[in-house]
């Protein structure tokens, strides 16, 4: 794909992590709904994700930073898809069967280590059980989970396109 097809899907990643990061900024802001803290992980990636597709869509890069910029997406999305998977998965957990609720998250770091205050957050609580809100009969979580599948399955896909293009480069020098 050329460089304007490059700058093209890396401005259509932008804008829709863009969105869904309003959408979920709004739903805590101008809604009032409490995020839990898988959640809040999830902006976390969403917005390192945005911002990755963003810096990509200005820079416009060719072959060999392309596809280091799509490889950077898939790790995220790959992340965020573990993340919003497990919060959908608790949510049809029943919430009785969950934790109660945690600590905050720098409360945590600072008393826990990383691996056990993250193993806390993927435990869950009830409160990440809890569906407060849904949009076409899919809460948050979910449409948090088809978008890190879509960049993920598109980040791989560009990856698969342009990593026999630097091997074909490199045998013919």
């Amino acid at each position: 794909m050329s460089l304007a097809g490059s700058r093209l899907l890396f401005s259509l990643v932008f804008f829709t992590g863009a969105l869904a990061l309003w959408a979920s900024f709004h739903l805590e802001y101008g809604i009032g709904l409490e995020p839990c803290l898988l959640w809040v992980l999830q902006r976390f990636f969403a917005l390192l994700l945005t911002s990755i597709s963003l810096v990509a869509a200005l820079q416009g890069p060719q072959y060999p930073a392309s596809a280091l910029y799509w490889l950077l997406e898939l790790l995220c999305s790959l992340v965020g898809v573990v993340t919003a998977g497990r919060h959908v998965l608790l949510q049809n957990i029943p919430s009785d069967q969950l934790l109660a609720c945690l600590p905050d998250m720098p409360f945590m770091l600072g008393n826990l280590s990383w691996g056990r205050a993250l193993q806390l957050v993927f435990t869950g609580t009830a409160q990440c059980a809890e569906v407060t809100w849904t949009l076409l009969d899919m809460s948050a979580a979910e449409w948090s989970l088809l978008f890190f599948i879509a960049v993920m399955i598109l980040s791989a896909y560009r990856l698969a396109r342009l990593l026999p293009r630097g091997r074909r480069r490199a045998a013919a020098t």
